[in-house]
């Protein structure tokens, strides 16, 4: 098992959670973005820098994801194709994207880009809170100890 981190959009307090899970449990965790993001040092933790442009980040995951890897991603186009190729992917706030759900995610998804499009302001998302990342460190950890089964 890998983490792939899509690191454009990623808290920082989520990328320490990372870092700190990456060492403990000596997986190896891949910040991918198309801007530099700086890094602990750790043999466990890599960060790829891609070109600018649309979804360039979320290509090269999928390009070099594989079963089973954890991808954290806000994306939910992106964690659809990781689903599809046999992955795990979690959002920021601790929220699994499963075969089960992803499907309701993208039509919620879309659903708000064309309120978005046809002017109507949706609000967007309430900044990241301490429940988040706790329901992100909690699921991260149940994700990693369930692979350490394995």
């Amino acid at each position: 098992m890998k983490i792939w981190v899509d690191a454009d959009a990623c808290p920082v307090v989520i990328k320490d959670i990372l870092c700190k899970a990456a060492d403990r449990t000596e997986i190896h965790t891949i910040f991918v973005a198309n801007q530099f993001i700086r890094t602990p040092p750790s043999r466990y933790i890599k960060f790829i820098q891609v070109s600018r442009g649309f979804d360039v980040a979320d290509n090269e995951i999928v390009a070099r994801v594989e079963s089973d890897d954890l991808v954290i991603t806000g994306d939910i186009p992106l964690a659809a194709e990781v689903i599809d190729k046999g992955g795990v992917a979690l959002n920021h706030r601790g929220e699994l994207y499963t075969v089960e759900n992803i499907k309701e995610r993208l039509n919620m998804r879309d659903f708000m880009d064309t309120l978005r499009g046809s002017g109507i302001d949706t609000g967007g998302q309430a900044a990241l809170n301490q429940n988040d990342r706790q329901a992100f460190a909690n699921h991260l950890d149940k994700l990693l100890t369930k692979n350490k089964r394995k």
